[in-house]
């Protein structure tokens, strides 16, 4: 876990606007070295929870999902920003991406996530909530059950965890910035 924290503080760079880039590692060229801990840490912080699949939405989350997956020997499933042709019996919901600034309606099909599975939602970074909003209301949707989220960075000076916390959802976070200060970056 601290090499996580330590990776972040070291090659992290905090933008304008509540904005942390780290690109070079998580979310564009991906270290599946820095994945993998990661991945192992929330295996062991959901140990005895039972898990049918994985659940996450399309981009920056599908590696970390997929890595917590294996280790589960579960499946993963995402939820696609965009509905392919060949997707029938789609469920929808709409989510705002902080870093695009653009609503998206992401999809999943119900042949996928099914009435009364157990799933765990991973994902790269919680910031306001809005992708976490939009998973709730697929699961939902699908009379599936969410066991808890796991997200590799948090930031805890915007709304989301406060918002999943507030609803008795179990919220774990490898990484939480107080602040992304412009020249200082606080961990808790």
């Amino acid at each position: 876990m601290e090499t996580i924290k330590e990776r972040i503080l070291r090659e992290g760079r905090s933008l304008e606007g509540g904005l942390l880039k780290v690109d070079g590692f998580l979310n564009h060229r991906i270290d599946t070295n820095f994945i993998m801990d990661a991945a192992r840490e929330f295996v062991g912080r959901f140990k005895g929870t039972q898990i049918d699949k994985v659940i996450t939405i399309e981009a920056g989350g599908i590696a970390p999902a997929l890595m917590v997956a294996h280790l589960l020997g579960v499946p993963m499933i995402y939820a696609k920003k965009k509905q392919p042709e060949t997707m029938s019996n789609a469920i929808t919901a709409e989510v705002f991406s902080y870093t695009k600034s653009e609503p998206a309606i992401v999809s999943l099909s119900r042949d996928y996530l099914l009435k009364g599975d157990r799933v765990l939602f991973i994902d790269d970074f919680l910031a306001n909530g809005n992708a976490a909003a939009g998973i709730i209301y697929l699961i939902e949707q699908a009379e599936a059950q969410l066991v808890g989220m796991g997200f590799i960075i948090e930031k805890a000076f915007q709304p989301g965890g406060d918002y999943l916390r507030g609803r008795g959802i179990r919220v774990e976070s490898l990484a939480i910035f107080e602040s992304l200060d412009e020249y200082e970056q606080k961990l808790v």
